[in-house]
């Protein structure tokens, strides 16, 4: 299941590296809300380099997954970005600029026949 948040690039962690290869870079985004709040994302392997050209201040859409694991009897949630889309893309993807489609002409369906109307052979 996917979900998507707006806001403004707050901050951008530099890149860790591990020793197996594997890497991954955080950032936070600040919501565009009532109430905004700052929410932490994380970025792996090659979806890194998505947060790259970011700046701090930058609007976002991003769109991601929530992971979850167990850890020595402690449990860790994770917010795994897997598209961040920049600029433009961010306020274009906002519900007011997208219009709604109508739904297309369709008959009503058949009533089905009364029990002495059924002209079935058994």
């Amino acid at each position: 299941m996917g979900f998507e948040m707006k806001g403004k690039v707050k901050k951008i962690f530099e890149q860790q590296d591990f020793p197996s290869g594997f890497y991954k870079r955080e950032f936070v985004i600040t919501t565009e809300e009532q109430y905004p709040q700052d929410v932490k994302f994380t970025t792996v392997k090659e979806r890194t380099e998505q947060i790259a050209k970011l700046q701090e201040g930058d609007a976002v859409l991003v769109k991601f997954d929530i992971r979850g694991n167990e850890y020595n009897d402690k449990f860790y949630v994770d917010l795994n970005a897997w598209r961040v889309e920049s600029g433009e893309s961010a306020t274009a993807a906002s519900p007011d600029a997208v219009a709604a489609t109508p739904m297309p002409d369709v008959p009503p369906m058949p009533t089905a026949p009364a029990a002495d109307d059924d002209d079935l052979p058994f």
